[in-house]
């Protein structure tokens, strides 16, 4: 089983890049405590240290969590929550409070968070809620899992090539096979025509982008039939593959 520093089994990003993650809080030392902390993990960090430079932050960085104090000193993590999820719908969000009001709680929630830690906090805490969130969203997995991609029941083993949604086997052609697995590599995320077109074909078909309609459908019939659906159409933006819901 492959470690961290700290002993707890490393969790990678399903491609086996290193996980992402933000931390927005406008206490600097505070910010280097957790950032140091979340390295530690092996997980790529940056910090900010108010909405604005968070925002700008989420935008380069494409964060698979965000670790978001609710009280900053431009804004509230609740406002950068809703214009957070308007570029990354799906970004696991982990709020520090230093109120415990149920009210606070409550707000969380229905701003779409999906956890949160009062201060103070201890450094395990704060990365185990990660993790769980990490894990149970879909967007990591365990490095001793081997060379698989696991999105939900979808698991793709790269080097026998061979795809099982549910335990069960899935035929694909060599270019399905290419384009689910550039869907697999990054879950949750709204990948544009041009891009899948530059990944998984290598040049532009120019007016032809059709294709990619095309090879979406046979993989939909293939991966999502008889299924709750996994591959999503965002219209005017692209394609994304998310865990079905239960």
């Amino acid at each position: 089983m492959t470690t961290t520093r700290s002993g707890r089994p490393a969790l990678t990003r399903p491609d086996g890049t290193p996980l992402r993650v933000l931390v927005v809080d406008d206490d600097p030392d505070l910010a280097e405590v957790l950032t140091g902390a979340l390295r530690y993990e092996g997980w790529e960090v940056r910090a900010a240290g108010d909405g604005a430079s968070a925002l700008a932050a989420a935008r380069e960085l494409l964060p698979d969590a965000v670790v978001l104090d609710v009280l900053l000193p431009d804004t509230d993590g609740f406002a950068v929550l809703r214009r957070l999820h308007a570029v990354q719908p799906d970004v696991c969000v982990l709020f520090l409070t230093a109120r415990d009001a149920v009210e606070d709680r409550i707000a969380g929630i229905t701003a779409g968070g999906d956890d949160y830690v009062t201060k103070p906090f201890s450094l395990e805490e704060v990365i185990a809620r990660l993790r769980g969130l990490l894990r149970r969203a879909g967007m990591a997995r365990q490095l001793e899992e081997g060379p698989r991609l696991v999105v939900g029941d979808l698991v793709m083993d790269e080097e026998a090539r061979e795809v099982t949604r549910a335990g069960e086997l899935i035929e694909l052609s060599p270019t399905e096979f290419e384009l689910l697995r550039f869907l697999m590599r990054n879950p949750r995320r709204v990948l544009s025509k041009a891009q899948i077109l530059d990944r998984v074909w290598s040049y532009d078909f120019g007016g032809q982008a059709h294709v990619v309609e095309l090879y979406i459908s046979y993989l939909r019939k293939k991966v999502d039939a008889g299924r709750a659906p996994m591959i999503h159409t965002v219209r005017g933006a692209g394609y994304l593959l998310k865990p079905a819901l239960a």
